[in-house]
This record gives structure tokens, sequence and C-alpha cells, in this order.
């Protein structure tokens, strides 16, 4: 499975007015994120570890998903954290109408307050942007953890979310059973690393959002 553990720079640069891929003003801070939950698996793992190293993340849900577990949902926000939407379905844009895309984000809505939006697989359309950035600010990341590759190992997950990491930069982990393992193991080791950089790991600031 190939895919680009940090997002090219041309890329980031082209989108660069219409998505959001990090937030470079910051200096001593990296912005960490969770796709997919909440899980019963796993969410309650992550919150644990995230309590360790007093670090806050930003959870991009999966409406169905909190529908399910509401009480999953709940608890990250008791925690201080951020949540955003990843449509109620996980929907891949490319292979899904439009209309019916932006109906699905609209139901997951019903179930998640916020205006933060984060495409599943991180692909989407230019009609789409146009359309969801009425609503919402559309969140990509820099960084990809690589945790939900089965081919993949915690050390690797690891070395992928902090050996070329700066201040600003959007990190993705996943809130799902795929990715356990190697959540659960590279986790720790990645906000322990930004601990002794003197680096704060936090959730997603609404001041710096764009809506």
């Amino acid at each position: 499975m190939y895919y680009f553990k940090r997002n090219p720079f041309l890329i980031r640069q082209l989108f660069k007015k219409s998505l959001l891929w990090s937030i470079p003003d910051s200096t001593h801070e990296v912005y960490l994120t969770f796709d997919d939950g909440p899980t019963p698996e796993l969410t309650l793992s992550i919150l644990e570890i995230l309590d360790f190293y007093k670090a806050k993340a930003t959870f991009f849900c999966v409406g169905e998903n909190v529908k399910r577990y509401p009480e999953l949902f709940n608890s990250i926000l008791d925690k201080g954290h951020g949540v955003g939407n990843h449509t109620f379905n996980h929907l891949n844009a490319w292979k899904n109408d439009n209309y019916f895309y932006l109906e699905n984000i609209a139901k997951a809505a019903e179930y998640i307050p916020s205006r933060v939006f984060r495409p599943p697989y991180g692909r989407i359309n230019s009609k789409l942007i146009k359309e969801i950035k009425k609503h919402y600010q559309i969140v990509m990341w820099t960084v990809l953890s690589g945790d939900f590759d089965r081919n993949t190992n915690p050390l690797q997950c690891f070395r992928n979310a902090t050996s070329k990491t700066k201040a600003g930069d959007i990190i993705v982990f996943h809130d799902n059973l795929k990715a356990m393992q190697n959540v659960i193991e590279a986790l720790p080791k990645t906000l322990d690393f930004f601990l002794k950089k003197g680096i704060k790991v936090v959730a997603l600031p609404n001041n710096k959002l764009q809506f």
C-alpha cells in the first residue's frame, strides 16, 4: 500500500486557499487528530493515553459511530477534546454522487456539533469543496502515521509521525480496529517524543480556523 507519509508541498500549495493542511504560525505546537471513531475497542484507551501525557486532540467522527456509541462521543467531549465531521457513513467522495455526499455530511451533523470537516480517505473534488466551505473549514493533514496499514508496525508509525514533523503540522492517527495495535503502541511513544522536545500536542484551535 502506497501513501504519502507527508503530503507533498506542491499539493498543499495548490489547494492552500481552500483546504487546511497545517497551521504555520504555530511555534511550539503540533495538532493531533484521530479519524473514524468512536469505537468501543479503542476510543477509551486513546483518551487514557492522551490524559497521561496531558495532550489534546481533535476526533473526526463518523456519524453512524456517534449514533451507535453516544456515551463514547460524550467522553471525548467531556475530556475537552475537539470533534469534527467525517460523514455519516465514511463515504469516499470519488465513488459517490455529490448530492448524496453532501446529504451524508448533513446527516452526520445531526450528531456531531462541529464546523470542521475532514473527507474520508482525503478524497474530495472542487465542486464539493465549494459547497462544503459554506458551512465548514475543511481540514486535511500534513503528516500521516500510517497506522491503518496492515503491512506496517508501531515503530514505523512512530517514525512516520515524528521524523519530519515540525510545529504547526497536523498529524493523523485512526480510531478504528484496523489501526488498533499500531495506535496503542505508537501513540505513547509519539506523545513522549514531542513532550521531550518541548512541543505541545493540542487539538485544532477554533481561533485559527477560517469559517
